[in-house]
């Protein structure tokens, strides 16, 4: 990567990065990713749901994060508050791809260190996720010091049509009061 990475908080999507995004998403679903959708992926499927992320972000329903180079995305991450009461210290961790043409180079890494920091910002004491078992990303989750929690066995569907176990983790970023 000779260009520079540049992380940064999306409060709402344009059209040039709702297209740069689904083309993200299309990607990794298609290299296999266990991110909620099976492929064949539909592009159209994909935008739509990034305009809705575009929309929420706005909102500040969520935070979302873009990783570019060369002022094109290549990764993104969010960040979502729980939605009871009791939990409002807690944040989950969704979405993170990069893709595939960009993995093994810090960019998923970079994304979990603002995360990290957005959490922080917004008074989280407590981030989550979930995985599936085996994935790569687990690797990532680990050295970026989250810890598993538990797995629970036939939780989402491959795009092989086998039923996959997931992996929870978890990461305190403060001490709980």
């Amino acid at each position: 990567m000779n260009a520079p990475l540049a992380i940064r908080r999306a409060d709402g999507l344009t059209e040039r990065e709702i297209a740069d995004l689904t083309d993200v998403l299309v990607a990794v679903v298609a290299a296999g990713a266990s991110v909620g959708w099976l492929p064949p992926f539909d592009p159209m499927t994909a935008g739509s749901y990034w305009l809705r992320t575009g929309e929420a972000a706005a909102r500040g329903d969520l935070v979302c994060l873009v990783a570019a180079i060369d002022g094109r995305i290549v990764g993104t991450a969010q960040l979502l508050p729980a939605e009871s009461a009791n939990g409002r210290h807690r944040g989950e961790v969704a979405k993170v791809l990069v893709h595939p043409d960009w993995q093994r180079r810090g960019i998923g890494r970079a994304l979990m260190e603002r995360l990290d920091v957005e959490a922080r910002a917004a008074g989280k004491t407590l981030l989550i996720l979930d995985t599936r078992v085996g994935d790569p990303s687990n690797a990532l989750y680990r050295a970026a010091g989250w810890t598993a929690a538990g797995q629970i066995p036939n939780w989402a569907r491959g795009a092989d049509g086998a039923l996959y176990d997931t992996q929870f983790w978890y990461k305190p970023l403060a001490d709980i009061p």
